[in-house]
């Protein structure tokens, strides 16, 4: 009994022994684990609170366009600086604040709130100058950096073309127009850092663990407009409108034989570089693409167009025009100038402008009265010839499709198709009616309008594209011929301002009543459009003016649209390279 207890201690060392001896051999398993096993992991894990992301923007490309065959900047990139703050790394608030303030040009009391914010990151200004960045810096002010660089769009030509350029918002973001068409494009790929930083989260750019991903810088992107045009056309339609008594029209001007737009100017209009002074924001949007409108009878040409190429009528038939029709209840009546009831050509249709003639050719796309077989092919040939109802592709935003009656649902469908067939009852844009009209005369030939010709690259070489023809087959030849001919007659007669010797020159008016949206039309208000051409041997350009409620006397075609389209026939041929006819 008396060996027991040293026999216990005994064995209880022991225990103590192969208790300790397991301890040390388990910490030690678990350290090779962590140092060795798991080493990598968590060296990953202590550098995450130390390496930071960050994105290193691309400068966005420019936009270019022609004056005459060089190629020159419309839009640029000037740097700016983004003021930003840290408030968990500012040392003094009030002091900070105080000294920033009057640089800044900004409230003290509002820089206070954001320096004291619950965040890790507050932008304090923006797009400020070198100038002021460098001021910044020289003070040293701890949690307020200045290296974030922000590219100002700079425009090199001032506001012109301002709706078909758009503006970068204050994200950076491409809004309304090329800039928002070709966002992607022109904003490039940004670069990324991951760099090793300091307790005040600078970055340690010189170790092994930083990762740098290179910008792309983004294209240049050059337009199929010429300066000089777009300038010109922008001043004649100015001026056209004051003469007219109108507040708001558009021309555009489009190569004939490729579909290119060499001029598109609107008015209203905007500066770009001040785009957040625009207290109405409908001013960004692009008219020409975006604001259908009944055409009124510039229509003619494209219903003469149809009847012809489907054989409904021949180049030089006349007929009986009673000078009114009763149609669905209703009566098509001409305007008083139209020398009333007699025999008529289809030359007279378009140069009297008559109502009645436009319903007559309709007629003839039925057999010779208005029925189904008429509606279906004028249907036909506005929608799937001319591109009527649907958005062309242009590279703008906020397109519209204009709106074609559906030939077979409604009620007084035969009135309707008749209104059509002289522009009334539908809608088409400006954009719309050009590229139908360039359509015809230039043989037959759709295509897709464009403002895009190609991207400068590093070495200022244009890689330009071709614009092919989207369909061809629109009106034979022959159709082209005819309508050619019967609009030239009409300017013969009607503006003579426009002809010039040596040149052909083609138009045709048009006076649209505008709708009420309560029903009917308004009596004494109306749109004005004029459609034409201008070339030598044959349409060089194409043309289409739009001047919204003229309050000047007289047809809206012809008193306030009419003489705008002079004036930039006589601009492309005395500034521009319209060639004259051989012979």
């Amino acid at each position: 009994m008396d060996k027991l207890p040293f026999i216990t201690s005994a064995k209880r060392i022991k225990i103590y022994y192969v208790v300790a001896t397991l301890i040390i051999l388990i910490f030690g398993l678990r350290l090779f684990y962590l140092q060795i096993i798991r080493h990598g992991y968590y060296e990953s894990e202590a550098l995450s609170t130390q390496l930071k992301q960050y994105e290193i923007p691309a400068d966005r490309g420019g936009i270019y366009a022609y004056d005459g065959n060089d190629v020159v900047p419309l839009v640029l990139n000037e740097t700016r600086y983004r003021i930003v703050a840290d408030p968990e790394l500012v040392k003094d608030t009030d002091a900070t604040a105080n000294k920033l303030a009057p640089i800044l040009n900004l409230d003290i009391n509002k820089i206070k709130d954001q320096l004291n914010a619950d965040s890790r990151y507050e932008i304090l200004a923006n797009k400020q100058t070198k100038d002021i960045k460098d001021k910044i810096d020289e003070l040293k002010l701890p949690g307020i950096f200045t290296n974030e660089k922000i590219a100002q769009r700079v425009y090199i030509q001032g506001s012109i073309a301002a709706q078909i350029l758009g503006f970068v918002n204050d994200e950076g973001k491409g809004s309304y127009g090329i800039e928002q068409y070709f966002d992607s494009e022109l904003s490039g790929t940004p670069g990324k850092i991951k760099s090793l930083t300091d307790r005040n989260n600078v970055p340690l750019l010189a170790t092994k663990d930083n990762l740098l991903v290179d910008p792309v810088n983004g294209k240049n992107i050059v337009l199929t407009i010429d300066v000089a045009m777009q300038r010109q056309l922008e001043t004649i339609l100015k001026e056209g409108l004051e003469h007219a008594i109108s507040d708001s029209g558009s021309v555009i001007i489009m190569d004939a034989n490729s579909g290119q737009v060499k001029a598109m100017a609107n008015f209203p209009s905007y500066d770009p570089a001040k785009f957040s002074e625009v207290e109405d924001a409908s001013l960004f949007t692009n008219p020409s693409v975006s604001e259908p409108l009944e055409p009124g009878s510039t229509m003619k040409t494209l219903t003469a167009a149809a009847a012809l190429d489907t054989g409904s009528v021949t180049q030089d038939q006349t007929y009986y025009d009673p000078s009114s029709f009763k149609v669905d209840g209703y009566t098509i009546k001409n305007i008083e100038e139209d020398g009333g009831a007699g025999v008529r050509s289809i030359a007279d249709i378009l140069q009297l402008s008559l109502n009645t003639g436009a319903t007559w050719l309709l007629m003839q796309m039925g057999g010779g009265e208005l029925n189904e077989q008429g509606r279906q092919v004028w249907y036909d040939y506005m929608v799937n010839h001319y591109g009527f109802g649907k958005i062309t592709g242009i590279e703008q935003g906020y397109e519209a499709e204009g709106i074609i009656p559906d030939p077979n649902e409604g009620y007084a469908l035969n009135l309707k198709f008749a209104n059509t067939a002289f522009g009334q009852g539908m809608t088409v844009t400006p954009l719309q009616l050009i590229s139908a009209l360039t359509s015809v005369v230039n043989g037959g030939d759709y295509y897709k309008p464009t403002l895009y010709s190609g991207i400068l690259d590093d070495n200022n070489n244009l890689q330009s594209e071709v614009n092919r023809p989207e369909r061809t087959n629109v009106v034979k030849t022959t159709t082209a011929t005819s309508l050619i001919g019967y609009m030239q007659n009409v300017v013969q007669k009607n503006l003579r301002s426009a002809v010039r010797e040596g040149y052909i020159v083609g138009g045709k008016t048009g006076t649209a009543e505008i709708a009420n949206p309560d029903g009917g039309y308004y009596e004494d208000q109306f749109n004005g459009t004029y459609v034409g051409f201008v070339g030598g041997d044959k349409p060089q350009y194409t043309i289409v003016v739009r001047v919204n409620k003229p309050k000047i006397a007289g047809y809206a075609g012809s008193r306030a649209a009419a003489p705008i389209f002079s004036s930039t026939v006589n601009m492309l041929i005395d500034n521009f390279t319209v060639l004259r006819k051989s012979n």
